[in-house]
Protein backbone atom coordinates (compact mmCIF):
# COMPACT_ATOMS: atom_id res chain seq x y z
CA UNK A 1 0.00 0.00 0.00
CA UNK A 2 2.81 2.64 1.35
CA UNK A 3 4.08 1.64 -2.31
CA UNK A 4 0.98 2.03 -4.65
CA UNK A 5 0.43 5.45 -2.38
CA UNK A 6 4.22 6.80 -3.39
CA UNK A 7 3.44 5.63 -7.03
CA UNK A 8 0.44 7.68 -7.37
CA UNK A 9 0.66 10.60 -5.21
CA UNK A 10 3.78 12.02 -7.33
CA UNK A 11 2.04 11.59 -10.52
CA UNK A 12 -0.89 13.37 -9.13
CA UNK A 13 1.20 16.28 -8.25
CA UNK A 14 2.38 16.75 -11.17
CA UNK A 15 -0.83 16.80 -13.20
CA UNK A 16 -1.56 19.68 -10.75
CA UNK A 17 1.03 21.68 -11.68
CA UNK A 18 0.66 21.07 -15.12
CA UNK A 19 -2.83 22.61 -14.88
CA UNK A 20 -1.93 25.69 -12.84
CA UNK A 21 0.63 26.36 -15.86
CA UNK A 22 -1.61 26.20 -18.10
CA UNK A 23 -4.21 29.01 -16.66
CA UNK A 24 -3.91 32.12 -18.56
CA UNK A 25 -1.57 34.71 -15.86
CA UNK A 26 -3.13 37.74 -14.60
CA UNK A 27 -2.98 40.56 -16.32
CA UNK A 28 -0.17 43.76 -15.40
CA UNK A 29 -1.46 46.31 -13.25
CA UNK A 30 -2.45 49.07 -15.53
CA UNK A 31 -0.26 52.62 -15.90
CA UNK A 32 -3.18 54.82 -14.82
CA UNK A 33 -4.21 53.17 -11.33
CA UNK A 34 -5.21 55.80 -9.14
CA UNK A 35 -2.29 55.53 -6.40
CA UNK A 36 -2.50 56.94 -2.75
CA UNK A 37 0.43 57.59 -0.97
CA UNK A 38 0.51 56.44 1.96
CA UNK A 39 1.96 59.48 3.88
CA UNK A 40 -1.02 60.71 5.73
CA UNK A 41 -1.51 63.59 3.30
CA UNK A 42 -4.37 63.42 1.20
CA UNK A 43 -4.51 65.96 -1.69
CA UNK A 44 -7.86 66.17 -4.02
CA UNK A 45 -5.90 67.74 -6.73
CA UNK A 46 -4.05 64.49 -7.12
CA UNK A 47 -7.45 62.74 -8.48
CA UNK A 48 -7.97 62.53 -11.80
CA UNK A 49 -10.79 65.23 -13.97
CA UNK A 50 -13.74 64.25 -13.71
CA UNK A 51 -13.79 61.83 -10.45
CA UNK A 52 -16.53 63.79 -8.76
CA UNK A 53 -18.50 64.99 -12.13
CA UNK A 54 -20.87 62.25 -12.17
CA UNK A 55 -22.01 63.21 -8.10
CA UNK A 56 -22.41 66.69 -8.72
CA UNK A 57 -24.59 65.97 -11.56
CA UNK A 58 -26.72 63.88 -9.45
CA UNK A 59 -28.75 60.22 -10.30
CA UNK A 60 -30.96 61.86 -12.26
CA UNK A 61 -28.52 63.70 -14.77
CA UNK A 62 -26.46 60.72 -16.06
CA UNK A 63 -23.57 61.03 -18.36
CA UNK A 64 -24.33 62.89 -21.39
CA UNK A 65 -21.93 61.82 -23.55
CA UNK A 66 -23.33 57.93 -23.17
CA UNK A 67 -27.11 58.37 -22.13
CA UNK A 68 -27.81 62.32 -23.62
CA UNK A 69 -28.84 64.05 -21.11
CA UNK A 70 -32.27 66.27 -21.59
CA UNK A 71 -30.73 69.51 -20.19
CA UNK A 72 -29.53 70.81 -23.25
CA UNK A 73 -33.44 70.84 -24.72
CA UNK A 74 -34.38 72.87 -21.57
CA UNK A 75 -31.93 74.80 -22.21
CA UNK A 76 -32.89 75.47 -25.60
CA UNK A 77 -37.05 75.76 -24.27
CA UNK A 78 -35.99 78.34 -21.79
CA UNK A 79 -33.98 80.13 -25.01
CA UNK A 80 -36.54 80.30 -27.33
CA UNK A 81 -39.11 81.07 -24.61
CA UNK A 82 -37.15 84.10 -23.45
CA UNK A 83 -37.11 85.37 -27.07
CA UNK A 84 -40.55 84.89 -27.39
CA UNK A 85 -41.30 87.20 -24.90
CA UNK A 86 -38.43 89.48 -25.81
CA UNK A 87 -40.13 89.72 -29.69
CA UNK A 88 -43.63 90.31 -27.54
CA UNK A 89 -42.73 92.93 -25.79
CA UNK A 90 -40.42 94.79 -29.59
CA UNK A 91 -43.67 94.26 -31.32
CA UNK A 92 -45.68 96.02 -28.68
CA UNK A 93 -43.61 98.94 -28.25
CA UNK A 94 -43.45 99.11 -31.79
CA UNK A 95 -47.38 99.36 -31.79
CA UNK A 96 -47.37 101.39 -29.34
CA UNK A 97 -45.13 104.03 -31.06
CA UNK A 98 -47.38 103.91 -33.59
CA UNK A 99 -50.77 104.29 -32.46
CA UNK A 100 -49.17 107.78 -30.62
CA UNK A 101 -48.14 108.65 -33.88
CA UNK A 102 -51.00 107.94 -35.97
CA UNK A 103 -53.13 111.24 -35.18
CA UNK A 104 -49.96 113.49 -36.51
CA UNK A 105 -49.93 111.76 -40.05
CA UNK A 106 -51.79 113.89 -42.61
CA UNK A 107 -53.58 110.60 -43.89
CA UNK A 108 -55.05 110.93 -40.80
CA UNK A 109 -56.48 114.63 -40.70
CA UNK A 110 -59.92 113.93 -41.94
CA UNK A 111 -60.64 110.07 -38.96
CA UNK A 112 -59.01 113.30 -36.38
CA UNK A 113 -61.50 116.26 -37.80
CA UNK A 114 -64.33 113.47 -36.86
CA UNK A 115 -63.49 112.17 -33.81
CA UNK A 116 -62.58 115.40 -32.32
CA UNK A 117 -65.42 116.92 -33.68
CA UNK A 118 -67.89 114.49 -32.88
CA UNK A 119 -66.57 113.72 -28.95
CA UNK A 120 -66.88 117.84 -28.75
CA UNK A 121 -70.22 117.80 -29.75
CA UNK A 122 -71.43 114.84 -27.89
CA UNK A 123 -69.61 116.63 -24.44
CA UNK A 124 -71.46 120.00 -24.66
CA UNK A 125 -74.70 117.82 -25.03
CA UNK A 126 -73.51 115.22 -22.58
CA UNK A 127 -76.08 116.41 -19.63
CA UNK A 128 -78.89 117.23 -22.04
CA UNK A 129 -79.08 113.65 -23.19
CA UNK A 130 -78.62 112.07 -19.89
CA UNK A 131 -81.68 113.80 -18.98
CA UNK A 132 -83.48 111.58 -21.34
CA UNK A 133 -82.31 108.36 -20.65
CA UNK A 134 -83.94 107.76 -17.02
CA UNK A 135 -83.07 105.07 -14.18
CA UNK A 136 -85.31 102.58 -14.49
CA UNK A 137 -83.59 98.88 -15.79
CA UNK A 138 -80.64 100.05 -15.23
CA UNK A 139 -79.12 96.84 -13.73
CA UNK A 140 -81.20 95.01 -16.93
CA UNK A 141 -79.43 96.90 -18.96
CA UNK A 142 -75.73 96.02 -17.32
CA UNK A 143 -76.53 92.60 -17.21
CA UNK A 144 -76.67 92.21 -21.23
CA UNK A 145 -74.01 93.99 -21.40
CA UNK A 146 -72.09 91.29 -19.17
CA UNK A 147 -73.74 88.76 -21.37
CA UNK A 148 -72.80 90.56 -24.63
CA UNK A 149 -68.81 91.14 -23.85
CA UNK A 150 -68.74 87.69 -22.38
CA UNK A 151 -70.31 86.32 -25.61
CA UNK A 152 -67.99 87.74 -27.54
CA UNK A 153 -64.44 87.23 -25.92
CA UNK A 154 -65.83 83.86 -25.65
CA UNK A 155 -66.44 83.27 -28.86
CA UNK A 156 -62.54 84.49 -30.01
CA UNK A 157 -61.29 82.22 -26.93
CA UNK A 158 -62.75 79.41 -28.55
CA UNK A 159 -61.77 80.38 -32.18
CA UNK A 160 -57.99 80.91 -30.61
CA UNK A 161 -57.79 77.32 -29.04
CA UNK A 162 -59.27 75.79 -32.16
CA UNK A 163 -56.44 77.39 -34.05
CA UNK A 164 -53.75 76.06 -31.85
CA UNK A 165 -55.38 72.66 -31.03
CA UNK A 166 -56.38 71.43 -34.41
CA UNK A 167 -53.18 73.63 -36.49
CA UNK A 168 -55.87 76.41 -37.97
CA UNK A 169 -53.31 79.16 -39.15
CA UNK A 170 -55.79 81.52 -39.39
CA UNK A 171 -58.02 80.79 -36.27
CA UNK A 172 -54.82 81.19 -34.71
CA UNK A 173 -53.79 84.37 -36.50
CA UNK A 174 -56.97 86.06 -35.62
CA UNK A 175 -56.77 85.03 -31.43
CA UNK A 176 -53.12 86.32 -31.58
CA UNK A 177 -53.82 89.53 -33.05
CA UNK A 178 -56.85 89.86 -30.77
CA UNK A 179 -54.49 89.59 -27.75
CA UNK A 180 -52.42 91.88 -28.93
CA UNK A 181 -55.04 94.37 -29.50
CA UNK A 182 -56.13 94.28 -26.25
CA UNK A 183 -52.57 94.32 -24.65
CA UNK A 184 -52.50 97.87 -26.67
CA UNK A 185 -56.09 99.27 -26.45
CA UNK A 186 -55.23 98.55 -22.54
CA UNK A 187 -51.70 100.30 -22.54
CA UNK A 188 -53.35 103.68 -24.17
CA UNK A 189 -56.74 102.89 -22.45
CA UNK A 190 -54.93 103.20 -18.69
CA UNK A 191 -53.14 106.76 -18.80
CA UNK A 192 -56.27 108.42 -20.69
CA UNK A 193 -58.26 107.32 -18.19
CA UNK A 194 -55.95 109.29 -15.26
CA UNK A 195 -55.18 111.98 -17.43
CA UNK A 196 -59.14 112.43 -18.24
CA UNK A 197 -60.27 111.73 -14.66
CA UNK A 198 -63.74 112.37 -15.25
CA UNK A 199 -66.28 111.61 -12.96
CA UNK A 200 -69.59 109.09 -14.32
CA UNK A 201 -72.87 110.46 -14.45
CA UNK A 202 -74.57 110.44 -10.80
CA UNK A 203 -71.01 111.24 -9.11
CA UNK A 204 -69.62 114.46 -7.65
CA UNK A 205 -72.32 117.46 -9.23
CA UNK A 206 -73.49 115.33 -11.82
CA UNK A 207 -72.11 117.63 -14.50
CA UNK A 208 -69.50 115.00 -15.46
CA UNK A 209 -66.21 117.27 -14.57
CA UNK A 210 -63.08 116.58 -15.61
CA UNK A 211 -59.93 116.09 -14.11
CA UNK A 212 -61.79 115.22 -10.66
CA UNK A 213 -61.98 111.36 -10.20
CA UNK A 214 -58.31 110.26 -10.08
CA UNK A 215 -58.79 106.78 -10.23
CA UNK A 216 -58.01 104.15 -13.04
CA UNK A 217 -61.54 103.63 -13.08
CA UNK A 218 -63.37 106.47 -14.13
CA UNK A 219 -65.47 107.94 -17.19
CA UNK A 220 -63.73 108.88 -20.25
CA UNK A 221 -63.28 107.12 -22.23
CA UNK A 222 -65.58 104.42 -21.99
CA UNK A 223 -63.84 101.09 -21.63
CA UNK A 224 -66.60 98.66 -22.87
CA UNK A 225 -66.88 100.48 -25.67
CA UNK A 226 -62.88 100.93 -26.29
CA UNK A 227 -62.14 97.09 -25.71
CA UNK A 228 -65.23 95.09 -27.65
CA UNK A 229 -64.93 97.30 -30.84
CA UNK A 230 -61.57 96.80 -31.04
CA UNK A 231 -61.84 92.97 -30.86
CA UNK A 232 -64.84 93.16 -33.36
CA UNK A 233 -62.75 94.90 -35.73
CA UNK A 234 -59.76 92.46 -35.87
CA UNK A 235 -62.17 89.33 -36.32
CA UNK A 236 -64.53 91.55 -39.24
CA UNK A 237 -61.07 92.10 -41.07
CA UNK A 238 -59.85 88.37 -40.41
CA UNK A 239 -63.34 87.21 -41.59
CA UNK A 240 -64.53 89.20 -44.82
CA UNK A 241 -68.25 87.58 -44.77
CA UNK A 242 -70.74 89.39 -43.96
CA UNK A 243 -72.72 87.56 -41.25
CA UNK A 244 -69.06 87.68 -39.43
CA UNK A 245 -69.09 90.99 -39.45
CA UNK A 246 -72.52 91.45 -38.24
CA UNK A 247 -72.26 89.82 -35.57
CA UNK A 248 -69.29 90.85 -34.72
CA UNK A 249 -69.99 94.78 -34.54
CA UNK A 250 -73.51 94.12 -33.01
CA UNK A 251 -72.29 92.70 -29.84
CA UNK A 252 -69.81 95.54 -29.42
CA UNK A 253 -73.06 97.99 -30.03
CA UNK A 254 -74.84 96.33 -27.72
CA UNK A 255 -72.28 96.29 -25.45
CA UNK A 256 -71.66 100.24 -26.07
CA UNK A 257 -75.55 100.84 -25.55
CA UNK A 258 -76.22 99.27 -22.75
CA UNK A 259 -73.72 100.45 -20.55
CA UNK A 260 -74.41 104.08 -21.83
CA UNK A 261 -78.49 103.50 -20.96
CA UNK A 262 -76.99 101.89 -17.57
CA UNK A 263 -76.16 105.17 -16.75
CA UNK A 264 -72.40 104.40 -15.99
CA UNK A 265 -70.80 106.41 -18.61
CA UNK A 266 -71.93 109.78 -20.90
CA UNK A 267 -72.30 109.96 -24.69
CA UNK A 268 -68.97 111.49 -25.29
CA UNK A 269 -67.32 108.49 -23.57
CA UNK A 270 -69.11 105.78 -25.41
CA UNK A 271 -68.19 107.85 -28.65
CA UNK A 272 -64.85 108.12 -28.21
CA UNK A 273 -63.94 104.36 -26.52
CA UNK A 274 -65.79 103.16 -29.66
CA UNK A 275 -63.70 105.08 -32.35
CA UNK A 276 -60.21 103.99 -30.61
CA UNK A 277 -61.30 100.66 -30.46
CA UNK A 278 -61.73 100.62 -34.25
CA UNK A 279 -58.97 102.17 -34.89
CA UNK A 280 -56.66 100.51 -32.81
CA UNK A 281 -57.91 96.99 -33.80
CA UNK A 282 -57.43 98.20 -37.66
CA UNK A 283 -53.68 99.17 -36.68
CA UNK A 284 -52.49 95.90 -35.26
CA UNK A 285 -54.60 93.97 -37.57
CA UNK A 286 -53.27 95.51 -40.99
CA UNK A 287 -49.70 95.74 -38.77
CA UNK A 288 -49.40 92.37 -38.36
CA UNK A 289 -51.67 90.29 -41.22
CA UNK A 290 -51.01 87.92 -43.22
CA UNK A 291 -51.91 88.57 -47.07
CA UNK A 292 -52.35 85.03 -47.64
CA UNK A 293 -54.82 84.10 -44.49
CA UNK A 294 -57.44 87.20 -44.54
CA UNK A 295 -58.27 89.08 -47.88
CA UNK A 296 -58.79 92.13 -46.09
CA UNK A 297 -54.79 92.00 -45.57
CA UNK A 298 -54.40 92.63 -48.94
CA UNK A 299 -56.38 95.74 -49.39
CA UNK A 300 -54.97 98.13 -46.65
CA UNK A 301 -57.81 99.11 -45.71
CA UNK A 302 -58.06 101.09 -42.30
CA UNK A 303 -61.69 101.47 -41.69
CA UNK A 304 -64.58 99.56 -40.02
CA UNK A 305 -64.10 96.67 -42.57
Amino acid sequence: MLLLAGTLFPNSGRCQAQSFEALPSLPAPAENTLRIQTNGRFDVSNLPPGTFERDVRGKDFPDQQTTGSSRPEIQVQESDHHGLIMRSVKRTLEDQKELYRAPFKPSNFKWDALVLGGTGAFIATDRDIEKHIGTAHYTFYQATSDIAIAGLGATLGGVWIWGIKGDHPHAKETGNLELETLVNTFLIYTPMQFLAARQRPGEGNGNGDFWKHHNINTSFPGGHAMFTFAMATVVSHEYSQKWVQVLAYSAATIVTVTRFTARDHWASDMFIGSALGIGIGAHVFHAHCDPDLSDSCKHHVRWIF
